[in-house]
């Protein structure tokens, strides 16, 4: 077993910006594990529907 790991999860989110309204978007997480247990996430961006990739700050989660 690896002591420190970096390890990348994607998942469908429902977000919601202010241009579009409500979008469900393909968002990945890279997150830092330590003895498998996660630490903290070191990076998240989403996928848009033309394929571009986007950081996930300019979009809230919607609830």
């Amino acid at each position: 077993m690896k002591i420190l790991q970096v390890k990348r999860k994607t998942t469908y989110e429902k977000r919601h910006t202010v241009k579009m309204g409500e979008l469900t978007a393909k968002v990945t997480y890279i997150k830092k594990y330590l003895f498998g247990l996660p630490i903290k996430t070191l990076h998240k961006y989403r996928e848009t529907y033309y394929g571009e990739v986007k950081d996930c700050k300019d979009c809230m989660l919607f609830v």
